[in-house]
């Protein structure tokens, strides 16, 4: 069967597309236009507790997947309470809103989250770390790497911990012109010695995270010097320099090494976890329950979004242009950081993994694709509403597919006839067995 495959395989080649390539006309997947919501009766004189717990009620509310709308503004009303009475709850026993998420199932019986979070792995110790301890730990792993390699442990921290780049590229480069000066021209004494309290060094330098210790473990050493140009009979000043030690001389190479690993180096950056799962056959394929790790909110825009609901209803009463469209559009994709996406194969069986809301269709091509036994085999995926998603290049955001989606998965018809034709078995299911043989049951 394998050899069956093979040549058809290569058979391909003449009339049907590679992996990547496009295989019709882009077109985007419509997404549904947010149904408007009518917000609760504010409460007079809460306090900055009551204010957040509401905040993040009516927040979770627009998470969950609902099976009917609510029937009137009085039902709506209802829930919340019932959120802010679990809010409440949950503040009393000292829990945030994520734990009493995670430990505290829903009275009514609702699903079990879909995943338990948003979670990365370390490109240091390959540790899997949930969102929230994701930066302690690059914290910990880049500090535990400085008994093996100082130099690059400090440039690590220099690229990693300081977010404005704009600044880390000035740094660095004028940490570059000071190495090069004293590769180029050793005998200068001067060029060994920086002050501190240089205004250049001050204000490009001694501000990013990192960079003393990346001065120390290239061979500097802080020393009190006296201010050069004084005459004997004035009272001599001493200020603070980072002077280079006198067998670094002997080092020079060393120095412009450092120097390139230095200008060359990226953020250590944790790498998403896809989470990868299979699942069964279910009736539950498209039911998502999505912790708040999903959501890009923070504390202000909760309180925003809350603002922004009072006015839904008013708002859905008034003809609006196509630019104000597109512009509540366009905000509602950047509330969300990541999604959620299901693929359902033509046996039944449902593919699962977590994604950047801003990667592009391309990824999950490539991630349904190292899943297949055969990898080789053409397919196409459609989503909601059964469009094809053929411009791999747009993002899911644009796409609609965020923050949770189920997609079906498509065949090429003219290779499955070929099968066919051939006589050939395919196998029970297209999926790696190893995939297979850790497979789950949707709850």
């Amino acid at each position: 069967m394998r050899k069956f495959f093979q040549e058809l395989k290569a058979d391909l080649k003449f009339k049907t597309a590679g992996p990547g390539q496009k295989l019709s006309e882009p077109s985007r997947v419509p997404r549904e236009k947010p149904k408007a919501e009518a917000a609760p009766k504010p409460r007079q004189g809460p306090t900055d507790e009551a204010q957040m717990a509401a905040a993040a009620a009516l927040a979770r509310m627009e998470l969950k997947a609902k099976a009917k709308a609510p029937s009137s503004q009085e039902a709506i009303r209802n829930q919340v309470r019932k959120e802010l009475m679990a809010e409440a709850a949950a503040s009393e026993k000292g829990l945030s809103v994520e734990e009493e998420d995670l430990t505290c199932p829903d009275k009514d019986g609702a699903a079990a989250l879909s995943v338990s979070g948003i979670y990365f792995i370390c490109p240091l110790t390959g540790a899997v770390v949930r969102k929230d301890q994701k930066e302690k730990h690059l914290r910990e792993a880049i500090q535990l790497y400085f008994s093996v390699d100082p130099v690059a442990a400090s440039i690590m921290e220099i690229h990693t911990f300081n977010k404005d780049r704009e600044k880390v590229r000035a740094g660095v480069e004028t940490v570059a012109k000071y190495l090069d000066n004293i590769y180029l021209h050793p005998e200068e004494e001067k060029y060994r010695k920086i002050k501190l309290q240089n205004k250049v060094f001050q204000e490009r330098i001694s501000c990013l995270e990192g960079i003393h210790r990346f001065f120390q473990a290239i061979g500097f050493e802080t020393k009190t010097l006296p201010v050069p140009g004084q005459g004997k009979e004035s009272k001599q000043t001493t200020e603070e320099y980072y002077v280079l030690k006198e067998e670094m001389l002997t080092k020079l190479e060393d120095l412009k090494d450092y120097k390139e690993q230095l200008l060359s180096s990226e953020p250590v950056r944790a790498q998403l976890d896809r989470q990868l799962s299979v699942f069964k056959p279910s009736p539950e394929a498209a039911r998502f329950e999505l912790p708040n790790d999903f959501y890009n909110l923070t504390a202000e825009e909760i309180k925003r979004e809350q603002r922004l609901r009072t006015e839904a209803v008013e708002k859905a009463s008034m003809l609006r242009t196509r630019a104000m469209r597109e512009k509540e559009e366009q905000r509602e994709m950047r509330k969300y950081n990541y999604t959620l996406l299901r693929v359902r194969f033509p046996d039944g069986y449902i593919l699962q993994g977590t994604f950047y809301a801003r990667e592009s269709v391309s990824v999950l091509y490539a991630f349904v694709r190292e899943a297949l036994r055969d990898d080789w085999l053409p397919f196409e995926l459609l989503g909601p509403g059964g469009l094809k998603l053929t411009d791999e290049n747009l993002a899911f955001n644009e796409c609609g597919l965020v923050p949770a989606a189920l997609l079906t998965l498509a065949w090429d018809a003219a290779v499955m006839a070929d099968v066919e034709a051939a006589g050939e078995e395919p196998p029970a299911s297209p999926l790696k067995p190893e995939l297979l043989s850790r497979v789950q049951t949707l709850s």
